[in-house]
């Protein structure tokens, strides 16, 4: 006889309301950021390619790795949105070679 064991699961109409404080969306957005440096090394092609590629097709189609990396930009979507609609947002000065330097690096292939 097979034993089985209960696990809870979300019904198929739930839509929750999530509380997040920016340590969490902080936590979030680093996660998004390993996980495109990490696929964006196996693609050769630039950010706005390997998106548009992504967003063409099928959740099931994708791989572990490009499903990992859509529904985290999921939830920086809906967090930011939410941010916008709440006026949550701050805006502060970065210096522009830092920024272009911070961009740089993610696209940068690892070779390690």
């Amino acid at each position: 006889m097979e034993s089985s064991t209960k696990v809870k699961e979300l019904k198929d109409d739930a839509i929750l309301n999530v509380k997040v404080n920016k340590t969490f969306y902080m936590m979030v957005k680093s996660a998004l950021i390993t996980s495109f440096k990490d696929i964006n090394t196996s693609s050769k092609a630039n950010a706005e390619d390997f998106i548009k590629n992504l967003t063409s097709k099928a959740y099931l189609n994708l791989n572990d790795k490009e499903r990992t990396f859509y529904t985290l930009t999921l939830l920086i979507g809906e967090i930011e949105k939410q941010a916008l609609e709440n006026n949550m947002f701050i805006e502060k000065d970065i210096d522009s070679k830092s920024l272009k330097d911070s961009l740089d690096n993610l696209t940068k292939s690892n070779e390690d």
